[in-house]
């Protein structure tokens, strides 16, 4: 069954905060999906990452780069999962069709807009009515803290 996990950023901003998750992910041996809401956002993100200090070196990829199957790392704003990842980060209220493809899905919102909150709010209450028990994590002092 799919593991989902809310992760509230109250520390950090996401350009932040989704490097290192991504680099656990590629440590633990796991291909990742980051679904982000628009075009423009996967651009933004792309150089983010590009620039992120730690970890040094994110492989990853876009539409615009192609080779979608040699990216360990692909974000994308459609709902495809053209690398095989198992891990799928949904970032600034993306959402999937197809949770259940996954082994985790990491929902990452923005804990300083109220719309983003109540928006995960609804996300939250759909999974549970989906029979699926979500797990809460937020950013405390030493890092990504289990709640709940």
């Amino acid at each position: 069954m799919v593991e989902i996990g809310f992760y509230h950023l109250t520390r950090t901003k996401l350009a932040q905060a989704l490097p290192d998750l991504l680099g656990r992910t590629l440590n633990a041996g796991e291909r990742a999906v980051v679904r982000c809401p628009s075009p423009a956002s996967v651009a933004a993100l792309d150089a983010a990452l590009w620039e992120a200090a730690t970890p040094d070196w994110l492989p990853h990829g876009t539409a615009a780069d192609g080779d979608a199957g040699l990216q360990p790392i692909w974000l994308a704003a459609d709902d495809i999962v053209p690398n095989g990842a198992r891990y799928l980060f949904l970032v600034d209220g993306a959402e999937t069709a197809r949770p259940g493809d996954f082994a985790r899905v990491f929902d990452l919102f923005d804990g300083t807009d109220d719309a983003a909150v109540a928006a995960a709010r609804q996300r939250w209450q759909a999974i549970r009515a989906a029979g699926i028990a979500p797990i809460y994590w937020r950013q405390g002092a030493r890092g990504w803290e289990k709640a709940g």
